[in-house]
């Protein structure tokens, strides 16, 4: 009896494997490009980002491996999940992890970064397409949102920085101009709820990171596209800005939240905001940028470590997939 109960424990926990655990893929591939870029513009030692693209890696292909698992194996808890009002938002984490590891092999193994790069982009317009449907098919309620809708739609802005050089920039307008029509249009829905609606759920609040995000890839998708420190280009960059300054203002709204695998949104958010500030540095050649960038490489490093660390502490304890 005892040996069939410990056999069952892994079993059990596959079926509540999350779908959210690809934005711990999500964050570390940001910190890995962080320090790619590190290397290239700000002298950073580049076996720093050798390691973290191995690391990266194996993280991406546990949890490739064991959602697939879970798929074969308890396909209802994944259709579960695949209708659920706020689950339905991280499918879109799977795209957007292989396009960021796209970009982490870009120039390393270009076959792997192109491959990776078309499976991304294929299943990225398909999560958009799916996820505005089901919006617009489902009766949402206010409570429901939260910045985390953000990933499927605007996630589109990923695509012409991992994709230019591999398509015509007509497909790479087409998901840019996706990307940035929808944040403008989230993100009135997004402040409405966040001022005049109920807060949010303690294990919601590090979602509010992800308003750093849009603005922030946006800025650096625009320069990708046309080249141009243009006046758009500066409002998209101060705008990371300013929603990076704001969640720092807000420092104690996060400090005593409980562990939850959202935690992990507190990365990839800062990720972006460094590599925009460095691609600003790279730009202008502002000394004020390269400082900035050296600050938030420094913060992001520390916020996947001490998030990494909290997420393999409660994994010991068997914590994480688990039922809700």
């Amino acid at each position: 009896m005892q040996e069939e109960s410990i056999k069952s424990i892994p079993s059990n926990r596959l079926q509540f494997f999350p779908i959210m655990m690809f934005a711990t893929i999500m964050g570390l591939a940001g910190l890995t490009l962080v320090y790619r870029r590190g290397s290239e513009v700000l002298q950073i030692p580049a076996f720093i980002s050798t390691l973290m693209m191995i690391i990266t890696t194996m993280v991406f292909l546990t949890v490739v491996y064991t959602y697939i698992s879970k798929i074969i194996k308890y396909k209802d808890e994944v259709k579960k999940e695949f209708s659920h009002p706020v689950r339905i938002n991280f499918f879109a984490a799977s795209s957007i992890s292989t396009l960021l590891l796209s970009m982490v092999y870009r120039h390393n193994i270009d076959f792997v970064s192109e491959s990776l790069f078309f499976i991304g982009a294929a299943l990225h317009i398909f999560f958009t397409f799916y996820t505005i449907k089901f919006w617009i098919n489902n009766n949402l309620e206010m409570q429901h949102s939260n910045p985390a809708w953000f990933i499927p739609i605007v996630g589109n802005l990923i695509v012409p920085i991992a994709g230019k050089g591999f398509v015509n920039d007509a497909v790479l307008y087409f998901y840019f101009s996706i990307g940035i029509f929808f944040w403008i249009i989230l993100f009135a829905i997004i402040l409405n709820r966040i001022i005049f609606h109920a807060q949010f759920m303690p294990k919601f609040m590090p979602t509010l990171f992800i308003l750093i995000a849009p603005p922030a890839i946006g800025f650096i998708s625009y320069i990708k596209l046309t080249g141009n420190l243009d006046f758009f280009a500066q409002i998209l960059f101060n705008l990371g800005l300013f929603f990076t300054i704001l969640v720092f203002v807000m420092y104690k709204n996060f400090i005593n939240i409980k562990f939850f695998i959202s935690w992990w949104a507190f990365t990839f958010p800062m990720a972006a905001i460094t590599l925009a500030t460095i691609l600003m540095y790279e730009l202008t050649n502002y000394r004020f940028y390269s400082f900035l960038a050296y600050f938030l490489m420094i913060i992001t490093t520390i916020v996947v470590l001490l998030v990494a660390r909290q997420t393999l502490i409660h994994m010991k304890k068997k914590e994480i997939c688990i039922m809700e």
